[in-house]
C-alpha cells in the first residue's frame, strides 16, 4: 500500500550508461547505484550525522587538494562508471588529473567511465557492513589504489590498498595518512566521532 509520500519508481529493464544517467537525472530526488551485474541500488539519503561527517572529510580532502593542484575531488553524489561496468558514488574521492587527462570533456559530463585513485565510504546504522566491504573490493578490483571503510557505531577503520593486507585502525582519537597516493594527505578521526 503507498502512502501520500511514498514514491513509485518504474526502472526499465537493463539500461547502458547513458540510459542509466538519464535514469538518474529524472530521479533526482533518489540516490542511485548500479552493481557490475546491472541491478539498480536506491539508497536513502544519509542522516543529518552521517551527512555531516561526509562533508567534514570531503572538505578537508578538497583543502589538501587545492594546494596540490594534482586532481579532483568528489562528493557522495559523484558517480564513476567502474571497469567493470558498475556505477558507484563513494562518499568521497579523488582523482588525479592523469586519469582525468584519460577522459573527454563530454564523459566528465556524465558518470565518469574511470576509477578514482581515492575513495571512502561512511557507515551510518542503516549501512550494512558486508556490503561496504564488498564495495571496497569492488573498488580496489577496479583500478582504486587507496580506499577508506569508515564505521562511525564501531569506531574504526579499515584501511584498503592495492596488494597489501587490510589494515584495522581502532579508535577516532588518531589520524588517517593518504600516504602515497594522497601525499601529505592527514585525516583527524575524531571529526567522525
Amino acid at each position: 500500500m503507498l502512502h501520500e509520500e511514498d514514491l513509485e519508481v518504474a526502472i526499465p529493464p537493463r539500461m547502458n550508461d547513458a540510459e542509466f544517467f538519464r535514469f538518474c537525472r529524472d530521479n533526482d530526488e533518489l540516490r542511485m547505484e548500479r552493481d557490475h551485474q546491472g541491478n539498480i541500488i536506491i539508497m536513502p539519503p544519509t542522516g543529518f550525522n552521517t551527512g555531516t561527517r561526509n562533508t567534514k572529510l570531503t572538505s578537508k580532502l578538497d583543502q589538501w587538494n587545492e594546494k596540490q593542484q594534482s586532481g579532483l575531488v568528489g562528493d557522495s553524489s559523484t558517480g564513476y562508471r567502474l571497469s567493470n561496468t558498475a556505477v558507484r558514488s563513494p562518499d568521497a574521492s579523488w582523482i588525479s588529473n592523469d586519469r582525468l587527462a584519460a577522459t573527454s570533456a563530454e564523459e566528465q559530463e556524465g558518470f565518469l567511465p574511470a576509477a578514482p585513485e581515492f575513495v571512502a565510504e561512511i557507515r551510518s546504522r542503516s549501512d550494512r557492513p558486508r556490503v561496504l566491504r564488498e564495495k571496497m573490493e569492488e573498488y580496489l578490483s577496479n583500478g582504486v589504489l587507496l580506499a577508506w571503510y569508515i564505521d562511525r557505531p564501531g569506531q574504526f577503520v579499515e584501511i584498503y590498498r592495492v596488494g597489501k593486507p587490510v589494515e584495522t585502525v581502532n579508535g577516532f582519537d588518531q589520524h588517517l595518512s593518504g600516504v602515497d597516493i594522497l601525499p601529505g594527505f592527514e585525516f583527524d578521526l575524531t571529526w567522525m566521532k
